[in-house]
């Protein structure tokens, strides 16, 4: 049975288009984008798909996304080339055909020029739209995007560009959607919240034993768990009435801090840096880095964070032993005795460069992140991580990450971060 569009207009499908999503070229950022924005306003994206560069696969993938769900945005293959079949494949299910709409073809034409140039013959096909569709302006790109109603259901499509894809969002699709809410006048409309807790040094299934409980039966909350290389995320999520939410919330915002008090590093948006970034602040304290294994993931994240020129120093990639002993003056002796991954060279790389670059505290990380260069001692995800906060506040911990080697490195960043965090706390309280 077909739903009213009253009912259908609460769940949405997002369709990623374009084969490069599909081969390992790309990762689909636009759906999380999408699933955010919708939810602010009481829209639930219940199905995401991708699909390549095919016009018939689009088809049939629009076709389905039609029946279950009332809001179906597509993203991607919008482009001039003759791989970017999306308005032929919309055009082909719906049976609007395509014609050339003025508005899009001068809007286009107006984008071209401030960059200097004219439209050729593939980019004047941006122009065709589905006969029935509403054109959406594209306010920082050159690809229209069309909006149309089929079969009880809004079909959306947006160009594959994040930052043009985000701004039709913003502009005009958002607004549009609100609108048909608002005629809808149903309960379900109340915006979706969703709260959010990063965690690390928790395996899930420890993270979902220690929240046991805290949701009881009935509350109108539901509780998220969703493991990736740095760490566990824990989400609470709600439709209820702003007074429920507000108290309901609040209580079970609070019990989460409590039973994951230490393992939280970050909550909401921020990230562990930003978060390790204000403790800085705080305390007017500098920092530089050490890296071997990680090759300086630490470092590019402490700087993703603006502002961060405040507190980061330096930061070093001292990869063989004789970068180790020449920059940061570890003993040749003591690499030979050891090895490079151990707790004595991590700790005398943290003190060197802590010495060499004159900041209030220093990081170091050295380890295996593979696929090569174990033995039967020291395997791979072996790491161990660094800190010297001067004098004799000098402390290295080994860890044993799994993984292939990109994700044996974005742990080991983690476990850095998390580290000067927990040390900043510390040193905060005392």
């Amino acid at each position: 049975m077909i739903r009213t569009s009253a009912t259908r207009i609460y769940t949405a499908e997002t369709i990623a288009i374009g084969s490069e999503l599909l081969v390992g070229g790309r990762s689909d950022s636009n759906s999380l984008f999408i699933a955010e924005a919708l939810a602010a306003i009481g829209i639930e994206v219940r199905f995401k798909t991708i699909v390549g560069d095919d016009q018939s696969d689009i088809a049939g993938v629009l076709m389905t996304a039609c029946r279950r769900a009332g809001v179906v945005i597509m993203t991607g293959g919008l482009g001039p080339t003759m791989d970017d079949c999306t308005r032929e494949a919309v055009a082909s299910v719906t049976g609007f055909r395509l014609a050339r709409r003025q508005e899009a073809f001068e809007s286009m034409r107006a984008r071209l020029a401030q960059w200097g140039r004219t439209p050729n013959r593939g980019q004047l096909r941006q122009a065709l739209i589905p006969s029935r569709a509403t054109v959406l302006p594209n306010p920082v790109g050159s690809a229209p995007g069309f909006a149309l109603t089929w079969r009880n259901a809004h079909v959306i499509a947006l160009p594959g560009v994040p930052g043009e894809m985000q701004a039709m969002m913003q502009e005009s699709v958002i607004p549009f959607l609100a609108d048909q809410l608002d005629r809808a006048k149903g309960e379900r409309s109340r915006p979706i919240t969703r709260l959010i807790f990063h965690t690390w040094g928790l395996p899930e299934s420890d993270v979902n034993t220690k929240l046991q409980g805290l949701i009881q039966k009935r509350t109108p909350v539901a509780l998220g768990l969703l493991a990736s290389p740095t760490g566990v995320l824990v989400s609470l999520t709600t439709r209820a009435h702003r007074s429920t939410k507000e108290a309901v919330l609040l209580s079970l915002a609070e019990g989460v801090r409590t039973r994951l008090h230490e393992w939280i590093c970050a909550e909401g948006q921020d990230t562990l840096e930003e978060v390790v970034g204000r403790l800085l602040r705080r305390q007017k304290l500098t920092v530089a880095v050490a890296e071997s294994c990680t090759g300086g993931l630490i470092g590019y994240r402490l700087t993703q964070v603006p502002g961060s020129s405040a507190y980061v120093d330096r930061g070093a990639l001292c990869y063989s032993n004789q970068a180790k002993t020449d920059m940061l003056g570890v003993p040749t002796r003591l690499i030979e005795q050891h090895g490079a991954v151990s707790r004595e060279v991590a700790e005398a790389m943290a003190k060197g460069m802590r010495e060499r670059a004159c900041v209030s505290v220093a990081l170091s990380v050295t380890g295996i992140a593979g696929p090569g260069g174990a033995t039967e001692t020291k395997p791979v995800g072996l790491v161990y991580i660094g800190l010297a906060g001067g004098g004799d506040d000098v402390m290295a911990k080994e860890f044993r990450f799994h993984g292939d080697r990109s994700v044996i490195r974005q742990r080991a960043a983690q476990a850095a971060l998390d580290m000067l965090r927990r040390w900043l706390i510390v040193r905060g309280e005392a």
